[in-house]
C-alpha cells in the first residue's frame, strides 16, 4: 500500500507508532540508517516476534533509502535522544534525522517530534535544521509540532488506542494537522498551548515518576534499619482516597526515559540558572540503589555464614520492567558487575533474556530453575515475571532476596 506516513528511528518508539499506524490501515515506512537488531529480533525489542511479524504481514516495511520521505504526508521523528554521562541529552540522532528528512521535505507535510527533548528543542533546535536544508518555512510551508511518546511497554491496560497524546504545534494549523494525524490512532487528543508546553509535560511526567520512586527507596532503606514492614505501610497507605498514589521501591530504575534537568541545555550553551533540586536529588538517591542491594546481600550471606566471595548468587529477571525483554537502563547489570567484583560466582534466569553478559563475559544461564534457586547460596529476584511460580521459589530456594515486594509476606527476606 502506498505510504502515508514516514516514522523515523524504529526503537522502543517507533515501532509502537509504525505498529498503531499500520493496524488503522496507514501506509507506514520505517526509516533507520541504522536499524537496531534487538528491534527486529523480538528480543528485547518494543515489539514481541509475533507482533513483528504481524506488522511486517500488514503492510510495514522499512528503508534505509531517505527519497522515500518525501513522498510521505506526515513524517515523525521517534531517533533516540539517551542521556548522556554529562546527564544532558544527547540529540545527535535527532539533529541527523532533521538533516536526512529535511532535504527530502516537500511543502504541506506534517513533521512531528515524538522523541525525548528538552522544552524549546521543537522550535529553536529542530525548526532551524529543516528549514535551513528544505528551504521552506515551518507553518507556513510545512507543519511542524511535538507530540512526546508516551508507550509504556508490556502493559495491557494503556496501549495506545487508550492513551491520550498531548499535541503541541508551532501555530494553530500544526496542532490541527497533527491532532487529524493521531486522532485516528488513539481515542483522545489533548491540545497543549505550543511545542514548550507538550515538551515540558513529557519532562514533568518522567520527572514525577524517578522522585516518587526516589522517595519510595529511601523510605525502603529506613523502614529495613527501623525493622518496619515498609510493603504493609504501602498496602494500607494506599487505602486513602486522595493525596496519595503508591509507588514502589526497587532496586533501581530502569527504562528509556530518564530524568531530566533542565539546567542542562547543552543544544543551547546555557542554562536558565534554575536547577531542579529535586531531580537532582532523586537521581542520586535512586543510583545508589544497586549498591544498595549489594549490600543487604553480602550481610544475609554473612548472617548465614556465608562471605559474598566464592558464593553462588542467582539473579532472577534481568529486564527493566516485568514482562518484557528490554534491558534499558535496568540495574540488574550493575548488581551483577559488582557482585562479581566481589568475587561472587553467578548464574541467571530470563525468561525474555536467552543471553546475557556482564563485564565483556557471559553469565550463565539456570537451565532449571528450581534446581538453580536450591543450590544458590542466595537467589536475588530483581524482576517479578508473570511466568515466575514465586511461591514455590520462596519455597525452594536456601536464602531469597526480593527487591520488588512481590513475594508472599514472610517467605523472603524484602529489600
Amino acid at each position: 500500500m502506498p505510504a502515508d506516513l514516514a516514522v523515523i528511528g524504529l526503537g522502543h518508539l517507533g515501532l509502537p507508532l509504525a505498529q498503531a499506524a499500520t493496524a488503522a490501515g496507514i501506509g507506514t515506512i520505517g526509516y533507520d540508517p541504522d536499524p537496531p537488531t534487538a528491534a527486529f529480533s523480538g528480543a528485547d525489542g518494543p515489539l514481541s516476534a509475533t507482533e513483528l511479524r504481524r506488522l511486517l504481514s500488514a503492510g510495514f516495511r522499512t528503508t534505509t533509502d531517505p527519497t522515500a520521505l518525501g513522498r510521505v504526508r506526515t513524517a515523525v521523528l521517534c531517533t533516540p535522544t539517551p542521556l548522556g554521562e554529562d546527564r544532558a541529552l544527547d540529540l545527535t540522532a535527532l539533529a541527523d534525522a532533521a538533516r536526512t528528512l529535511a532535504a527530502q521535505l516537500r511543502p504541506h507535510t506534517t513533521v512531528i517530534l515524538e522523541s525525548t527533548a528538552y522544552p524549546g528543542t521543537t522550535e529553536e533546535f529542530l525548526r532551524p535544521l529543516l528549514e535551513e536544508g528544505s528551504g521552506l518555512t515551518a507553518g507556513r510551508d510545512f507543519h511542524l509540532a511535538c507530540s512526546p511518546g508516551r508507550h509504556d511497554p508490556g502493559n495491557r491496560t494503556h496501549r495506545y488506542a487508550n492513551t491520550p497524546k498531548v499535541i503541541g504545534g508551532l501555530t494553530p494549523a500544526c496542532t490541527e494537522a497533527a491532532a487529524a494525524f493521531y486522532g485516528r490512532l488513539t481515542d483522545k487528543v489533548v491540545r497543549a498551548r505550543g511545542p514548550r508546553e507538550a515538551e515540558t509535560a513529557k519532562l514533568l511526567e518522567t520527572n514525577y515518576r524517578h522522585i516518587n520512586i526516589a522517595l519510595m527507596n529511601e523510605m525502603a532503606v529506613f523502614c529495613h534499619e527501623i525493622g518496619v514492614d515498609l510493603w504493609d505501610v504501602i498496602r494500607c497507605a494506599e487505602t486513602k482516597p486522595f493525596g496519595f498514589q503508591a509507588f514502589r521501591p526497587g532496586p533501581g530504575v530502569g527504562g528509556h526515559a530518564a530524568p531530566i534537568d533542565p539546567n542542562y541545555l547543552a543544544y543551547k550553551g546555557r542554562a536558565p540558572g534554575h536547577p531542579l533540586r529535586m531531580v537532582e536529588l532523586a537521581q542520586e538517591v535512586n543510583g545508589r540503589m544497586p549498591r544498595y542491594v549489594i549490600q543487604r546481600c553480602a550481610t544475609l550471606l554473612n548472617e548465614h555464614g556465608k562471605s559474598a566471595r566464592g558464593a553462588r548468587i542467582l539473579l532472577l529477571g534481568v529486564t527493566y520492567k516485568p514482562d518484557i525483554g528490554d534491558q534499558a537502563g535496568s540495574p540488574s547489570r550493575e548488581i551483577a558487575a559488582r557482585l562479581l567484583e566481589l568475587g561472587a560466582h553467578l548464574t541467571y534466569h530470563d525468561p525474555y533474556v536467552p543471553q546475557w553478559n556482564v563485564l565483556g563475559r557471559p553469565v550463565p544461564r539456570a537451565d532449571s530453575l528450581y534446581e538453580a534457586a536450591a543450590a544458590a547460596d542466595l537467589t536475588v529476584l530483581l524482576q517479578p515475571h508473570r511466568t515466575y511460580d514465586l511461591q514455590g521459589l520462596a519455597v525452594k530456594a536456601q536464602l531469597l532476596l526480593d527487591t520488588r515486594g512481590a513475594t508472599p509476606t514472610g517467605a523472603a527476606h524484602r529489600l
